[in-house]
């Protein structure tokens, strides 16, 4: 974990920051200014957009009764892409439009997916008459239905 947070907080500023100052020494330093401003702007535009369209989409499968995995998932990723592109970065700013494309966020979306369920493992936890049992889908025992009702008892006048 603690590499990871290295990576996240240390590593990647520091690699967008060399890119930006070899970009600003290449060119022209309003010219990378320029830059950082117009992908956020336009990144943001279009994170707007294809968020407001996969919003309508989770309605419309909700209201035809099925639940919008996809499209959640979806949601994530665009709102994932809006951060990173408001964020100032060449690294960044590439992976934030990534995101934003359907058709390259696809093979994203199931390489995040493969990777979950590579490292996470689904449990369940049900508490019955305060004892709490916990197992994971292939641990699951055999369900068996009861049937079952309510009789009141007489109240006592």
């Amino acid at each position: 974990m603690l590499g990871i947070l290295l990576l996240l907080f240390i590593l990647i500023p520091t690699a967008e920051l060399a890119l930006l100052l070899f970009l600003a020494g290449a060119t022209d330093p309003l010219f990378t200014l320029a830059l950082v401003v117009v992908t956020g702007v336009i990144g943001s535009m279009l994170a707007r957009n294809q968020g407001f369209a996969t919003y309508r989409r989770i309605q419309s499968e909700f209201a035809q009764g099925r639940m919008p995995t996809d499209s959640l998932f979806d949601a994530i990723l665009i709102s994932l892409a809006g951060v990173l592109l408001i964020t100032p970065g060449i690294l960044t700013d590439l992976t934030g439009f990534a995101l934003l494309i359907p058709f390259l966020r696809k093979p994203i979306k199931i390489w995040l997916i493969e990777w979950g369920k590579k490292h996470f493992q689904l449990t369940t936890s049900a508490t019955v008459d305060g004892f709490t049992t916990t197992s994971s889908p292939s641990q699951a025992p055999e369900t068996e239905i009861l049937d079952s009702y309510v009789v009141e008892a007489p109240k006592d006048d």
